[in-house]
């Protein structure tokens, strides 16, 4: 038997720069009503790029949600309107300072859906070539090389806590 909610009303109580929250009141499968919040974002873009000698870029930058300085992949919001991989090989460019011939989509994930809409779509990026990197003027981030397989292994140990790099590194079979 299918487990469904009907929303039965819902009421923004917060509007901001990046996300939008509601409270919703939704039908459960038993009839019983209850209220769940939920933020709405337009989602997002991660993208695993990958040199000819099988490195990684990847992005060291402070994230305010986690209060500390995390390495993951470059990734950021999907502006409205903007499809999943122009909002890649932008993020890439700016983040990066890297072009790539091939965009190949490794699918979409749902990084928090208990509370959150937020689809974070991912791409695995070949060919690169250098262009200039252009970060939004309020991120601060400095750009690492690793190797694929080390990438494997730092998201295995633990060392990459960031869930859209670590369902990147296992969705891209290269």
């Amino acid at each position: 038997m299918p487990f469904s909610f009907q929303r039965m009303k819902s009421n923004e109580i917060y509007k901001g720069r990046v996300f939008t929250i509601t409270v919703d009141t939704v039908e459960l499968p038993d009839g019983r009503s209850a209220e769940r919040e939920i933020v709405h974002h337009n989602g997002g873009v991660c993208v695993l790029a990958l040199t000819e000698d099988g490195n990684v870029p990847l992005v060291r930058q402070f994230r305010h949600g986690a209060d500390k300085e995390m390495l993951e992949l470059p990734a950021g919001k999907l502006e409205l309107g903007e499809s999943p991989e122009a909002c890649g090989r932008r993020e890439l460019a700016e983040e990066c300072g890297l072009n790539a011939d091939s965009f190949v989509s490794l699918g979409r994930i749902y990084p928090t859906p208990a509370y959150c809409g937020e689809i974070i779509h991912i791409f695995l990026a070949k060919g690169l070539t250098e262009t200039e990197k252009n970060p939004d003027e309020d991120e601060f981030l400095s750009v690492e090389y690793v190797s694929l397989n080390k990438l494997r292994g730092m998201c295995r140990s633990g060392e990459i806590e960031d869930a859209k790099t670590v369902a990147a590194v296992f969705r891209a079979e290269v």
